[in-house]
C-alpha cells in the first residue's frame, strides 16, 4: 500500500507538473468525474456512520398562498355571517318591541272602547238622567242584587233608600246617587230580563250591566261595575254594597267626607280570613296552593258586604280590567287587585256593625253605625222580613240626609 500510494503520489505530481497545473493549464474531464463520485461515496459513508437522518419537510406546516387566500376568505365569511345573525337578532328584537307596543297601545284603545261602549249602553236612560252628564257627584251607590231578589229590593225601597221625587233630589242636592245593580240572563231578552224592564220603569232606580249573571261571577260583576259608574258618571268615591245590608246614607256620606281629600282610598271593614282549601265548603278557594301552605290566611281585604273606592282606584280597574286576575271570592279579587299599589287601606267599623241589639245599643249612644248586617249569614239573616226592625232601631231618622252637609 505504501508502494502503491507513493507511486500513485509521484504520478499525480507528474500530471499536475506535467500538464501545467500550476501554470493555470485545465483539469481533465476523466479526474473531475472520479473527484465528484469519490466525494459523494465518502458523503455517504460519513452519514450512514454517524447516523444522520433526513428530516422530512412537513408542506402542511407551511400554508400555500391559495391557503392562506381561502382561510382569510373563509374568515371574511365567518364575521359576515356574525354580523348578519347579529343584525338579524337586532331586528327581530326591535320587531318583538314594536309588536309588544302595538298590543300594549291596542288594549287601551280596546279597554276605552269598550269603557264607552258601557256607558253608551247606560245611556238609554231616562231624560232626569241625562242632565246628571258632566256634573260633579259625591258618591255613587251600587246595591248588588240577582233576578230572584225583587222582595229584597222592595225591603230595603220601604225603608233607608229614597225613591221617586226623592231619589232625584238626593242626586241634584247631595250629589249621591244609588241604584240596583243587575246584568242580564244567559238568554237575553228572556223572561227575567224582562221583569227587570218591568221593574225598573216603575221605580226608574236600575243600572244594568253587560253581564250575565251567576253566583260564580261576581268578581266580574264587580269589576264590570266599578268600570261602568267610573265612565257614567264623574264622583269622588264609588260603592258597592250588597242587597241584605242595612245602611245610613248620612253616616255613610260623613265617613267619606273624611277622606274626600285623599288620594287611592279603599275603606271598609278590613279583614284577613282562612284560606279554604276544602271543596263543597262555603268560599272555597279553588287556587288555595297560591296563599302558601295550608291554614294561611288571606291578605288584607275589605269584607264584600259593603267598601268604597275612590275615583282613582275605580279608573284603576277600568283600564286595566283585562288583566285582573279574578278569584273565586269578589272581595278577595277587590283586595288583590291592589296589592303592590301605594293604596291607603282604611279600616272603618263602623261599616260592618252587628243588627240588634249591637247597632241598637249603638245608636243609643250616639255612635250611630254606617252599615249594619249579621257576620253569620254574611248579610241581614232573613233581611226580607227583618229590614224594617233594623232600620227603626238603628236607623238615623228619614231627615237626617237631607239634614247631612257634604
Amino acid at each position: 500500500m505504501g508502494l502503491m500510494y507513493g507511486t500513485k503520489q509521484t504520478h499525480t505530481h507528474k500530471i499536475w507538473s506535467g500538464s501545467g497545473f500550476g501554470s493555470g493549464s485545465g483539469v481533465s474531464a476523466r479526474w473531475v468525474t472520479f473527484f465528484c463520485f469519490a466525494s459523494f461515496c465518502l458523503g455517504v459513508i460519513f452519514i450512514n456512520r454517524f447516523g444522520i437522518t433526513r428530516v422530512p419537510l412537513e408542506t402542511n406546516d407551511i400554508p400555500s398562498p391559495l391557503e392562506k387566500q381561502k382561510e382569510l376568505l373563509q374568515t371574511d365569511i365567518n364575521c359576515e355571517k356574525k354580523d348578519d345573525a347579529s343584525v338579524e337578532a337586532r331586528d327581530i328584537f326591535s320587531q318583538v318591541s314594536r309588536t309588544h307596543n302595538v298590543i300594549m297601545n291596542l288594549d287601551k284603545t280596546i279597554s276605552s272602547l269598550e269603557t264607552k261602549l258601557a256607558s253608551a249602553r247606560s245611556a238609554k236612560k231616562p231624560v232626569s238622567e241625562a242632565s246628571n252628564e258632566g256634573r260633579k257627584f259625591f258618591f255613587v251607590m251600587g246595591i248588588m242584587t240577582a233576578f230572584s231578589s225583587q222582595k229584597r229590593r222592595d225591603s230595603i225601597r220601604q225603608t233607608w233608600m229614597p225613591q221617586g221625587k226623592d231619589l232625584l233630589r238626593l242626586e241634584k242636592e247631595k250629589g249621591i246617587i244609588i241604584r240596583f245593580v243587575i246584568g242580564h240572563s244567559a238568554t237575553q231578552n228572556g223572561l227575567l230580563d224582562h221583569a227587570i224592564d218591568v221593574e225598573d220603569e216603575q221605580h226608574k232606580d236600575f243600572l244594568r250591566l253587560n253581564h250575565v249573571e251567576g253566583y260564580h261571577e261576581l268578581s266580574s260583576k264587580t269589576q264590570i261595575y266599578f268600570s261602568t259608574v267610573a265612565a257614567k258618571w264623574d264622583a269622588d268615591f264609588y260603592i258597592k254594597v250588597d242587597d241584605d245590608v242595612h245602611v245610613n246614607l248620612g253616616m255613610i256620606g260623613s265617613t267619606l267626607l273624611r277622606h274626600r281629600a285623599k288620594p287611592r282610598v279603599y275603606l271598609g271593614c278590613m279583614k284577613s280570613g282562612p284560606v279554604l282549601a276544602q271543596k263543597g265548603v262555603k268560599y272555597h278557594e279553588p287556587e288555595y296552593w297560591k296563599f302558601g301552605e295550608d291554614g294561611n290566611k288571606y291578605f288584607r281585604h275589605a269584607t264584600g258586604q259593603i267598601y268604597a273606592l275612590s275615583k282613582d282606584l275605580a279608573t284603576y280597574i277600568s283600564i286595566n280590567r283585562h288583566i285582573l286576575h279574578k278569584y273565586a271570592n269578589e272581595d278577595v279579587s277587590l283586595g288583590s287587585w291592589f296589592i303592590g299599589l301605594d293604596v291607603e287601606h282604611i279600616d272603618d267599623r263602623s261599616l260592618c256593625c252587628q243588627t240588634p241589639p249591637d247597632c241598637e245599643w249603638k245608636t243609643q249612644a250616639g255612635n250611630l253605625c254606617a252599615a249594619s248586617f249579621d257576620w253569620s249569614c254574611s248579610g241581614i239573616c232573613k233581611s226580607v222580613e227583618r229590614m224594617k226592625e233594623v232600620h227603626k232601631l238603628c236607623g238615623e231618622g228619614e231627615d237626617a240626609i237631607w239634614h247631612t252637609s257634604f
